[in-house]
C-alpha cells in the first residue's frame, strides 16, 4: 500500500496535513484521524496538501467534507493545496472546487 500522512505547520502557524500516495477506503481513516485531532485541538484553518497524492476516492472526499462541516461549526475552513490535475478533477466534477479553498502551493496558502 502506497500511502503517507504527516502534519506540519506553515510559517503563519496554519496546520497542514500532507498526504501522499493513494487515499482510499483503506487509508482514509488515517487522514480522518489527523484532521479530527487538529479540529479537536481548536485549529480553525487547516490545509490539506495533496501534492503527492495520485489517487483520491469518494471515501476520502466524504471524509474531507465531514471535516469541513466540523471545522465550519467553529467558523473555520479547510484549504486544499497542490492537488495534481487528476485529483483536482475529482473536486471539479463534484463541484467541490467551489466549496474548498483551492491553492496551487503551500507558499500561496501561507500568505493568508
Amino acid at each position: 500500500m502506497n500511502f503517507s500522512v504527516e502534519t506540519y505547520r506553515l510559517e503563519n502557524g496554519m496546520p497542514v496535513v500532507k498526504l501522499g500516495g493513494e487515499v482510499d477506503v483503506y487509508t482514509t481513516p488515517k487522514m480522518k484521524e489527523q484532521l479530527a485531532s487538529l479540529i479537536e485541538s481548536g485549529s480553525q484553518r487547516i490545509a490539506v496538501d495533496l501534492s503527492e497524492v495520485n489517487y483520491f476516492d469518494s471515501t476520502a472526499l466524504g471524509a474531507l467534507i465531514g471535516a469541513l462541516r466540523r471545522v465550519k461549526e467553529q467558523e473555520g475552513s479547510i484549504l486544499v493545496i497542490g492537488a495534481q490535475p487528476r485529483v483536482r478533477r475529482v473536486f471539479e466534477v463534484t463541484g467541490l472546487d467551489g466549496v474548498f479553498e483551492m491553492y496551487e502551493s503551500a507558499d500561496q496558502a501561507s500568505k493568508l
